[in-house]
């Protein structure tokens, strides 16, 4: 049963992203006049990210913040709405989550899936897929996703090794039913802001 689940969603994710780049396109052009209009710098921002058993791909993303942001301030913390890194444009892209649209042509390729465990960079929380704990390693079964359990329960306002239980929750109680209805909560939490940001106790 969990074979044919694996199955059908990676049909779905590949029929979903499709369809979804099709009929968002226009939203695309708008949202590339409108970066391009108020920041200097590409529409994208690309990242390279840890995916299905620790592998390293580029994921694809609308450029929210200045150009070389990790390298300024807080690096890759965001703690708050306020941060003076964030462009006008990009501020509204991350309350809507619009900013991770884009990650559709990464399901597509198939570095990742429309619902997952969140992409980490290389670097952290550890410094490489080797340096994760056993336990840990396990939210690497599955492909990537670009919402998830973590993002519709916690979102950011719990720690990483916080989420990552989740996710390996979400590794063990995995079905194509359990995908549908974090997708739908997804879409729910776009019209909140709740724990968008870090909270400072988060590391």
């Amino acid at each position: 049963m969990r074979k044919l689940n694996l199955f059908l969603k990676r049909l779905f994710d590949i029929l979903g992203s499709l369809i979804g780049l099709i009929i968002l396109s226009p939203l695309f052009v708008v949202i590339s006049i409108l970066i391009k209009a108020t920041s200097n710098g590409p529409v994208f921002f690309m990242q390279e990210r840890l995916g299905k058993g620790g592998k390293t791909f580029n994921i694809v993303k609308f450029r929210t913040m200045v150009v070389n942001a990790e390298k300024i301030g807080d690096g890759i913390k965001i703690k708050s709405e306020n941060d003076d890194r964030i462009t006008k444009t990009g501020r509204f892209l991350r309350a809507t989550s619009l900013d991770e649209l884009p990650q559709l042509w990464n399901v597509l390729k198939g570095d990742m899936s429309l619902v997952g465990p969140r992409p980490p960079v290389p670097y952290h929380p550890y410094n490489g897929y080797e340096n994760y704990p056993e336990w840990a390693k396990k939210r690497f079964l599955m492909r990537p996703g670009i919402t998830g359990l973590a993002q519709v329960t916690v979102r950011n306002a719990a720690s990483w090794d916080e989420r990552i239980h989740i996710d390996n929750n979400y590794i063990d109680k995995f079905n194509l039913c359990l995908d549908i209805r974090i997708l739908f909560k997804t879409v729910m939490k776009i019209f909140k802001k709740e724990n968008i940001y870090l909270t400072k106790n988060n590391t």
